[in-house]
């Protein structure tokens, strides 16, 4: 039964538990979307009317599990140990196996807790389990090219810039160019920055 077994995924890092979400996560996780809105929003697409609800996150809820019991994805809370606050997300989705065997990452955290160390701490257990534990080959991530907080936080995380892919996705209601990073398990490359 490794599908079942797949649903309980934890990962641990130096001061956050990495987990799936569940119901009881509603309220924290709501609060800290809501507090974050205006931070988070112009990195983002844009939120559906009901984004915030108890129903739109029951449904979260069941997408995160069904991911991961069909091995698609990993859908993540990241829940600070010394007081269980809920930080952010990360998401490894899109995965692919046979000759692929890729993913590609996403991730957010509240404003309050921003450039303290805490997503690096999660990207870099994330890409590790990805490569040691789902015997991935290849990470990818993309990022608005001014959102220089994440460009960086990749870099150090070992990813590489690779290129850019034009309309990339819809972020606050209009098609983005993005700036796209890989994270490879055996990589040879030397280091890669955006020129």
């Amino acid at each position: 039964m490794i599908f079942s077994r797949r649903r309980y995924v934890v990962i641990e890092t130096d001061r956050m538990t990495l987990r799936l979400p569940k119901s009881a996560d509603h309220r924290a996780w709501a609060q800290l979307r809501h507090e974050s809105a205006v931070f988070l929003q112009a990195w983002e697409p844009s939120w559906a009317q009901d984004h915030l609800s108890k129903k739109a996150f029951s449904n979260r809820v069941y997408a995160a599990a069904r991911s991961v019991d069909t091995g698609i994805g990993l859908p993540l809370l990241l829940i600070r140990r010394a007081d269980r606050q809920c930080l952010g997300a990360i998401t490894l989705d899109n995965i692919q196996r046979g000759p692929a065997q890729t993913g590609t990452l996403g991730y957010w955290i509240g404003e309050p807790f921003a450039r303290q160390g805490y997503m690096r701490e999660a990207v870099s257990a994330v890409v590790h389990h990805a490569f040691t534990d789902l015997d991935l080959s290849r990470i990818q991530a993309g990022c608005l090219p001014e959102n220089k907080a994440s460009r960086g936080l990749l870099e150090k995380c070992g990813f590489k810039y690779e290129g850019v892919a034009q309309s990339y996705l819809q972020i606050a209601g209009r098609w983005r160019t993005h700036v796209l990073y890989a994270n490879l398990r055996h990589d040879r490359r030397g280091r890669t920055e955006a020129g």
